[in-house]
């Protein structure tokens, strides 16, 4: 199923879309030289925004949680990527152990960590789930949608490593983004592999350096292929603390926004789009979803306190409700694609350095201009599958599936390759020339 995208075929994204096509040879070399200089992150989802006019990554996870919204079809490919991965990390793997998030019993959350197992387990290995959470202590068992059944197991630390019982793993993937901090058992593991490593965690991650590398990457990008990198960008600022609770901070915000708001305003008069631009403010180190707030005008920052949280259109999310958050300003991406009516976005899903599927995030109580990843979002996955995911030259820009998805991949990996530049820049272990 594919959603209608309800612009004109014509317009700048069917010029990149075309422009992208023609110069695929040069884009996946480009690509492959890249990753000859940078590491990839294990695995890592993109939420991309088509708005006609503009195609850009509005948030990179380093922590996927949907892998159950990838339909069977696209498990073969997700198996070759994790094979490829495992091989060049630990080619002697034999067991992986699985550490998901704490204190959850959110069923819809396992079955992705299940899916998780099924991957790795059809790529050779032997994969058991391990928690840290201090209340399982003893494996238990959590019955999943589809009549599957999920056990969870306590780890076991001793001095350099971390496993089960009688399970001694090599390799430990993270599916935990450390967004409440990262628990003392997970440090010091000096001969297991960790993966993604712990300063890939909300603890020492910020989206403000995430994109920032997707700035140069965009920039060296469109200097390739000779586009504007505006064109699949999203500016941002960044703030310092601002005080959810009272209006410490929000001088700071007001500016900020405001600058936001007219450089958007000079590049959207540049390219003739009619269209009011706005602005995302959400919390800097926070997981995708959490206290987001749309502003269209600086205006809305002068209403009182929980006025001003009401508006954001997750007035309920932690970040709203804790006080001091660091903030970045984003430049807002409308989503011009909709399936039977409602507002969606499509979410790349990528292994070491493939694409390996994906899914539309739906919304049908959500505007073009808001958050999607909130609670009543449903999930469509993407036509990725078999040879819909290889473009189709020749097909006129915008009216072919394969040659948009194609696109979106591409805009993912660049995402991706972002990821990759700000987890080499904020590693600890880092080796560092003169």
């Amino acid at each position: 199923m594919v959603p209608h995208l309800i612009t004109a075929l014509s317009g700048p994204i069917n010029e990149l879309e075309q422009r992208i096509l023609e110069s695929m040879p040069a884009i996946e070399r480009w690509f492959r030289l890249e990753w000859m200089e940078h590491t990839p992150p294990f695995y890592s989802s993109v939420d991309v925004r088509n708005a006609g006019f503009k195609l850009a990554p509005v948030d990179t996870s380093l922590f996927p949680r949907g892998w159950n919204h990838l339909t069977q079809d696209m498990l073969p490919l997700a198996v070759q990527a994790a094979m490829a991965a495992i091989e060049k990390i630990c080619p002697e793997a034999k067991n992986l152990l699985v550490i998901p998030e704490n204190h959850t019993r959110n069923t819809f959350y396992l079955s992705n960590i299940a899916q998780l197992q099924r991957i790795f387990h059809m790529a050779g290995l032997n994969v058991r789930v391990g928690s840290v959470d201090p209340d399982i202590k003893e494996p238990t068992r959590i019955d999943i949608p589809g009549g599957e059944t999920l056990c969870l197991e306590p780890v076991v630390r001793s001095k350099y490593r971390l496993g089960l019982k009688d399970f001694d793993p090599c390799t430990i993937l993270l599916n935990n983004d450390l967004s409440a901090g990262a628990p003392g058992i997970l440090e010091d593991l000096h001969e297991q592999y960790l993966l993604p490593p712990l300063h890939a965690g909300w603890t020492v991650r910020r989206k403000s350096r995430h994109f920032q590398s997707y700035d140069e990457v965009a920039k060296r990008f469109g200097k390739m292929l000779g586009i504007d990198p505006w064109l699949i960008n999203p500016m941002f600022n960044r703030c310092g603390e601002l005080d959810h609770t009272s209006d410490e901070g929000l001088e700071c915000l007001r500016t900020n926004v405001d600058a936001l708001l007219g450089r958007i305003r000079k590049k959207y008069k540049e390219y003739g789009i009619n269209e009011k631009p706005f602005v995302i403010v959400k919390a800097d180190n926070a997981a995708e979803g959490a206290g987001i707030m749309t502003v269209r005008d600086v205006k809305d920052l002068d209403q009182p306190v929980p006025a001003r949280r009401g508006r954001g259109k997750d007035a309920s999310a932690p970040a709203a409700a804790t006080g001091m958050r660091e903030v970045i300003i984003q430049e807002g991406v409308l989503t011009n694609e909709r399936m039977h009516e409602a507002v969606a976005e499509p979410v790349v899903y990528m292994m070491d350095r493939y694409v390996v599927g994906g899914f539309y995030r739906v919304h049908a109580e959500r505007g073009v201009d808001e958050n999607l990843n909130a609670p009543g979002a449903s999930y469509v996955p993407l036509a990725f599958a078999e040879s819909t995911r290889l473009p189709q030259p020749g097909q006129k820009p915008g009216a072919s599936a394969p040659n948009r998805f194609y696109m979106y991949g591409v805009i993912g990996r660049l995402a991706m390759l972002a990821a990759s530049y700000e987890l080499e820049a904020t590693d600890p272990e880092a080796e560092i020339y003169d």
